[in-house]
Parts: structure tokens; C-alpha cells; sequence
């Protein structure tokens, strides 16, 4: 699809680099099967769009964070089974079992809630049991796993059908003894289970990470989020990919971010540029303005630090990144005009820039970079 003329800014998703990723990772999984993660408006590609491609890769689970997500899924007509990985207000119990919403469990009182509404829908409901491994966020301890899954029993409207964990250091290192500490209590738990004679169909921990570096953390099912969107979970998992002789995964990035030119204009030696002034020329230059801010997710902290490409060629930012726009400095890149295309994350000629580049420049991580573009801005699929 192309760009409609009338837009001044867009994201495109790439989508044969989309159904590469995910043969690269059905490949290193074999024979455990794939959920899609597509939360955070799947980490800020769109979420009804990445999902259109994952059914059409023939990708049979989704992960989402909220409720309101798995909902937005299912009035789109998307019939996967859609597990919410975040929390569930108690109030949305109901929302849930209607919608066939699997949900992550780990509090009586989502047990409870979802058992009354089970009742109620005359329907059972659906949840994966949360088991706190080590990461210390979501989860109950295995310590407290027997008495909880004891009190499910006084809920057979509540069907438990899986077991997940998520590991809390494994993409910070190249060491894996925590990663290990980890399977174990997960394995621990799993054992709880199976002495009390409740048979947990789907088994779960591996993230993009672990499905790259761990195959003793596959089981059934592995949650597949940043690297099905063509992005390294971080350095260090390569970097352990190509420690362990293991083949890296080739994968390829999805997401390209452009805008148009809102104006061309030429300012004298000595100009201020921005707010706070905080750049000045250092000659005659000729700036482009580009409606992009922080609003949009380009971030404040790429003020005097990014750049973009136009025609092929950096353009530095020049001053502080506003709400609405930022300028670049075109002044060796001839011919430019109102309205030509700008590239803020992709391919333009022979150079690029990644979200791996800005999240350097910005201090923080490509999972930042992507999942804060703003969800307004049209996604096309390319």
C-alpha cells in the first residue's frame, strides 16, 4: 500500500520481512508452537495490522496486555486464542469470559471474579496460572502454588490450562545461571501440579530471548514478541547466540517510520534553531522542518543527536525536538523540496537507521523506541 498524499507522517510494515521472522523462529522452535505478542499495540506496529499478517501466517495464539486489547481483536473478527498477559480488573471478569479471553492468573480474587462470571455466562473460563520464578513482578511464589490451585478446585467453572513464568535476566547477560535458577522453579512448580493430579495442558516461559538461546525452555509454547518484529532482544543475546556456536537467527526489521518536509527555509550564520536556543549555525544552512515530535515518539533526548535521511543522505537534527516537529539541517543535500519523503527509522539509498541506533543515542532500548510510536499514526502494510 502506498501513502495516501494527505498524510504528513506514516509507519510502514514490511511485510515479507514480517513472515520471514516468523519462519526463522518456527525453525529454531520445531515443534512447540508459536504465540504472537502482539501487546503494546504489538510493540508499536500495529496491533489489528500484525495481527492480520500472523492469521494469515497461520500463527494460531496471541498475546495481549489488557483486556481492551483482546477485545479490540475480537470485534475485529480475529478467532485465535488470545491470552491476556497483563492484569485483569476485576470488573472485566465478565468481558473476559464473553469474549473468550484466556487470562493470566495469579490472585484469588481474579479466580473468584472469573468463577462468577463463568456462572453467569454459563461458560467455563479460561486462565494460565502465573508462577513467580524469580522476576518478582506478576506471579505467585512456588511455595504458595499448592494452596492456590487446592482453592481452584472450589471452581470448576474456572478451567486452568496452562503454567507460564517469564525469566527476569536473560537478555541483560551473556551468564545464564539465573535463566537456569528460574527453569528450575518453574520445573518445581509444574511438580506441585502434577502431585496434586491436575494435568496442565500448555506450558510456557520462553520469551524472544529464551527461544533463540534456550531450547529447554520451549515445552509447548513460546511467546514470541520483539524478534518476530525483526529486532534483537538485546546485544548480549547475540552475543550469547554466537558463545553457545549456535547459528544467529537472520532476522530482519519490519518497521520503517517516514514523514514529509513541512517547510524548506534558509537561516543566515548565527541562528538560533529551537527551543532554548540550545543550537546555533555555524553558517548559512537551510533547514527542513519535519512535522514529527515527541507526541509522535521521537524522542526528546534526540534533540542535537539524531538525524534522518532525505535523498538518501543524514540530515542532522538540529535543536530540541519539539511536541510537533523537529528540523534537520539539509544544507549539503541538494535539490530538497516541500514535501519530499524524510526516513526517521529505515532504509533510504545505501544508509539507514534503526531503532537499535536511536535507542543508543536516546539511552534507553529498541523495545522503547518502537512501542511509543504514536498508535495514530497510519500503519501500512508494504
Amino acid at each position: 500500500m502506498k501513502p495516501d498524499n494527505k498524510l504528513v507522517q506514516w509507519v510502514e510494515i514490511n511485510r515479507r520481512a514480517f513472515f520471514h521472522n516468523v519462519a526463522e523462529f518456527r525453525k529454531r522452535l520445531g515443534k512447540t508452537e508459536l504465540m504472537a505478542v502482539i501487546k503494546a499495540n504489538a510493540y508499536g506496529h500495529g496491533l489489528k495490522e500484525i495481527a492480520g499478517l500472523a492469521e494469515e501466517a497461520g500463527i494460531g495464539w496471541f498475546g495481549v496486555h489488557s483486556l481492551e486489547e483482546g477485545l479490540t481483536l475480537r470485534q475485529a473478527g480475529f478467532r485465535q486464542k488470545i491470552l491476556v498477559l497483563g492484569y485483569l480488573p476485576l470488573a472485566g471478569a465478565e468481558d473476559a469470559v464473553q469474549g473468550d479471553l484466556r487470562v493470566t492468573v495469579y490472585n484469588s480474587e481474579t479466580l473468584e471474579a472469573l468463577a462468577r462470571a463463568a456462572r453467569k455466562m454459563k461458560r467455563p473460563a479460561l486462565v494460565h496460572v502465573k508462577i513467580e520464578t524469580g522476576t518478582n513482578r506478576q506471579g505467585i511464589p512456588v511455595g504458595k502454588l499448592g494452596s492456590f490451585l487446592r482453592m481452584s478446585h472450589k471452581h470448576p467453572e474456572v478451567l486452568i490450562e496452562g503454567f507460564s513464568s517469564h525469566f527476569a535476566n536473560i537478555e541483560d547477560t551473556t551468564d545464564d545461571i539465573y535463566p537456569k535458577y528460574q527453569l528450575n522453579n518453574f520445573l518445581q512448580a509444574l511438580k506441585v501440579a502434577e502431585e496434586l493430579g491436575i494435568k496442565i495442558p500448555v506450558r510456557h516461559m520462553s520469551c524472544s530471548a529464551a527461544a533463540i538461546l534456550f531450547p529447554e525452555t520451549y515445552f509447548n509454547l513460546a511467546r514470541v514478541g520483539i524478534g518476530l518484529y525483526g529486532l534483537w532482544p538485546s546485544r548480549e543475546t547475540l552475543v550469547s547466540c554466537r558463545l553457545r556456536g549456535q547459528q544467529p537467527l537472520k532476522l530482519k526489521p519490519v518497521l520503517g517510520w517516514k514523514a514529509k518536509i513541512a517547510q524548506v527555509k534558509s537561516v543566515p550564520r548565527g541562528a538560533y534553531v529551537g527551543y532554548g536556543c540550545t543550537y546555533r549555525t555555524t553558517r548559512p544552512t537551510k533547514l527542513a522542518v519535519i512535522p514529527v515530535g515527541y507526541y509522535d515518539g521521537y524522542d526528546r533526548s534526540l534533540s542535537n543527536a539524531a538525524y534522518v535521511l532525505v535523498k538518501g543522505k543524514r540530515a542532522q537534527v538540529r535543536g530540541r525536538v519539539c511536541m510537533d516537529f523537529i528540523m534537520a539541517d539539509i544544507t549539503d543535500i541538494p535539490d530538497v523540496s516541500l514535501e519530499d519523503t524524510v526516513t526517521l527509522i529505515g532504509s533510504d539509498g545505501r544508509d539507514k537507521i534503526t531503532a537499535d541506533q536511536l535507542a543508543a543515542l536516546a539511552g534507553t532500548i529498541n523495545y522503547e523506541i518502537v512501542t511509543r510510536i504514536n498508535p495514530f499514526i497510519p500503519r501500512l502494510i508494504v
